[in-house]
């Protein structure tokens, strides 16, 4: 199993994040997204889209974050990362949303670079703009988790939900967000960092980091 992605690609991070917890072996394969590895016609035969991650199984290759991680805990029985019930998988199901639609792609690269090559954007602009979506989403997330979690975003052990969460608080860092209204959040991150699968799992500890 090879896992194309990026150390600082969010959407790379989760799928790290869930192979770790799943206890899947992978190898890593770094596509700089700084150099334009990922338009390369290598990278294009696996992904048309030109997007972290791939993820290259049994000579298939899977794309889009989302359909990696529902894969594994498909296939993958042990830990189970959704809730038993069809009402806990629909609540994990809507703070994935949230993040996934609502935050995370207003500031992925692309968008970011559109910022700053069409509209001259500086990194105090990239930051505002950056924090303009993510603080209300990190609000209704703290609303839900209050309702929903046990210690975790939802229930006492982490699911999919999880694995999205912790990388979009890495990227708030990056973009400089306050996040000490977000108590709860931080503290989900915490008890996260000190789980070898995320900790593995870490832009910091990956090919091609900084």
């Amino acid at each position: 199993m090879i896992l194309h992605g990026y150390f600082r690609s969010s959407a790379a991070y989760r799928t790290r994040i869930a192979l770790n917890l799943k206890g899947v072996d992978y190898e890593q394969q770094d596509i700089d997204l700084r150099t334009g590895a990922q338009r390369s016609e290598a990278f294009l035969r696996l992904n048309p889209q030109g997007l972290v991650p791939a993820l290259e199984v049994d000579g298939v290759v899977l794309t889009q974050s989302a359909a990696i991680l529902e894969w594994l805990d498909e296939t993958y029985a042990e830990p189970p990362l959704m809730p038993g019930s069809a009402i806990g998988r629909a609540q994990v199901r809507g703070l994935i949303g949230l993040i996934a639609s609502d935050i995370h792609p207003l500031n992925n690269l692309r968008v970011l670079t559109e910022l700053r090559t069409t509209f001259g954007a500086d990194q105090t602009q990239i930051d505002a703009w950056a924090g303009r979506w993510m603080v209300p989403g990190f609000e209704a997330l703290t609303a839900l988790t209050a309702k929903q979690g046990r210690g975790w975003l939802h229930g006492d052990a982490p699911t999919l939900a999880d694995c999205y969460l912790i990388p979009q608080l890495y990227s708030a860092r990056r973009f400089n967000v306050d996040l000490a209204p977000f108590a709860a959040l931080t503290a989900i991150e915490a008890r996260a960092l000190a789980h070898p699968a995320f900790a593995a799992a870490h832009p910091d500890r990956q090919p091609g980091a900084d």
